[in-house]
């Protein structure tokens, strides 16, 4: 299954690092393009000169790890697309061209479904996408999740508490299926 991750999901590191670990086990073949990766690049921009340094260099950290993950939709493709909001369309247009299954997202809002269905992709939430792997698989997910905690522990993040790290990062489900 291939799956277009948008940039609201690449930024936030802990999603980040589950959703591509996931990838990482072949679970399913990541996708983005070079304008995804601009507007982590610049929501990186906001927060100063170290965090776009970490993003530049977890930026090229996946392109190295996904060669074949950069898609470059073509501007016919833009052009007959419309969504609430016209700054989204890329996102899709990259989803399309990129011959996605899905399209990962927190904005489920900027992407009807009936808008979605037309070019046969699924809107998906990181934590409907991550719990409904951890059903498939709960052992692989399970050590995505270590690994990824173990990481953030090494980094100093505090995860004493790793359902309410989880709830933070947006996942609330799979944190009560993990952690219950």
């Amino acid at each position: 299954m291939k799956v277009l991750i948008d940039a609201c999901v690449l930024y936030p590191t802990v999603l980040r690092e589950l959703v591509i670990g996931l990838a990482k086990t072949g679970a399913f073949t990541p996708l983005w393009s070079e304008r995804i990766l601009e507007e982590w690049r610049r929501v990186a921009r906001r927060n100063g000169e170290v965090d776009v340094a970490i993003a530049e260099g977890e930026i090229a950290l996946l392109k190295a790890a996904f060669p074949d993950a950069l898609v470059a939709p073509g501007p016919e493709t833009e052009a007959r697309l419309t969504l609430p909001d016209p700054s989204d369309i890329h996102v899709l247009a990259a989803a399309i061209d990129g011959k996605a299954d899905a399209l990962l997202t927190l904005n489920v809002k900027d992407f009807p479904t009936n808008t979605l269905s037309q070019h046969a992709i699924l809107r998906r939430h990181p934590d409907e996408f991550l719990l409904e792997a951890y059903h498939g698989s709960a052992d692989t997910v399970r050590q995505v999740v270590d690994a990824v905690l173990s990481r953030a522990a090494e980094h100093g993040i505090d995860t004493s508490n790793p359902r309410a790290l989880l709830k933070r990062a947006r996942l609330p489900r799979l944190a009560k299926a993990l952690f219950a």
